[in-house]
């Protein structure tokens, strides 16, 4: 648990200065980061991995998925610094193959004393894409966690009502049923030091296709995080409810706006709805990833009223971020200025810049 003091200069603790007093709180990171790419290097015979080999397309050795892992750890163990020098207690990851590589990240040096666990999800997707999520055993207890399948059928969205084989990553659709075929959301409840929380794992479906053409599919991905939100408010009206991830879809988009129906402004947050940090980033000309020079953020965290609420007796949202250090920024060539990515010259990190909020609680003396 990470301390820090908080003085009057943060302007949302106006109140202090009512008293002349500092108060102390302890903050912990909340983190999604799309790992773009992260495959081991062996030939998995049920999925389309074969690029990812070491005679595939990418040349993917053990000494480039090696570097891939020390990339990313690195990343993970900085984001949140240095307001929290802890490394995020929850992070969410997309983009993922397996379990294994998980497993490997978790035990590079700048990690494993965090001792991260993992919530993880095979899907029958032909590539094996999956979302995950790693928690510091020491601060966050999960007791219940599930994959909830998104179906779509073309030109008509419908909820699975019995579990599915799904496919990957370029949003496919099959001649049988005609069915649209994209990842799970992952859902974990448990508790934060003591605090119930759940979380929500997204990789919504891509803009393969163009991004009008299947702007009903992430439409479709926004209904249904409403919808798990509203079961799980349902139970507790105060719920705390963080839903994280790569949406493919930037904060003014339906899918978000309307589907979801995330404020941009804390004010404007009914009950029971949802905020979102990002969106004004997004008017700021802030970005997660880029294409054709035009930065959009497509990484979101947003949250439940419940976690805006204005007392810190309990965990609540403090600020968010876009974790760009210099480190992770194309420097040269054609993409410079990019997220600095994988290519055949240098294993670099992700297409995506990672992004971030803080919870904070009150400690009283």
């Amino acid at each position: 648990m990470r301390i820090i003091t908080l003085r009057i200069y943060f302007i949302f603790f106006f109140w202090i200065t009512a008293f002349g007093q500092a108060k102390k709180y302890s903050v912990h990171t909340v983190a999604f980061y799309n790992f773009e790419n992260l495959f081991d290097t062996i030939d998995d015979i049920y999925t389309n991995d074969d690029e990812w080999t070491p005679n595939g397309a990418q040349n993917w050795t053990i000494e480039k998925y090696n570097q891939k892992l020390l990339n990313l750890s690195k990343v993970i163990s900085e984001i949140g610094k240095p307001e929290n020098p802890n490394a995020p207690v929850l992070v969410g990851g997309s983009e993922i193959e397996n379990r294994v590589v998980l497993e490997d990240l978790i035990k590079q040096p700048k990690l494993l004393s965090l001792d991260y666990g993992i919530i993880h999800f095979d899907s029958p997707d032909k590539r094996g894409i999956d979302v995950a999520l790693l928690y510091q055993k020491k601060f966050f207890k999960p007791t219940t966690f599930s994959n909830i399948p998104l179906y779509i059928l073309q030109n008509k969205n419908v909820e699975e009502k019995e579990k599915e084989e799904s496919t990957d990553e370029e949003t496919k659709k099959t001649v049988q049923n005609n069915r649209v075929f994209t990842r799970d959301q992952l859902l974990i409840t448990g508790f934060l030091e003591g605090e119930e929380i759940s979380i929500i794992v997204n990789h919504w479906p891509s803009r393969s296709g163009g991004e009008k053409a299947t702007s009903e599919y992430r439409e479709a991905a926004g209904k249904l995080n409403r919808k798990i939100i509203d079961s799980l408010q349902q139970i507790n009206p105060n719920a705390k409810v963080i839903t994280i991830g790569d949406l493919n879809d930037g904060p003014y988009n339906k899918s978000i706006k309307m589907a979801l129906g995330a404020k941009a402004k804390k004010s404007e947050v009914p009950e029971f709805g949802t905020y979102n940090p990002f969106e004004e980033m997004a008017k700021r000309s802030m970005g997660t990833t880029a294409f054709r020079d035009s930065w959009d953020i497509f990484d979101q965290i947003i949250i439940t009223q419940s976690l805006i609420k204005p007392d810190f007796a309990s965990f609540k949202f403090w600020k968010a971020g876009i974790f760009n250090k210099p480190y992770l920024i194309q420097n040269s060539g054609k993409y410079k200025g990019y997220p600095l990515r994988h290519s055949t010259n240098e294993i670099g990190f992700s297409d995506h810049f990672p992004v971030y909020i803080y919870l904070i609680k009150e400690i009283k003396p």
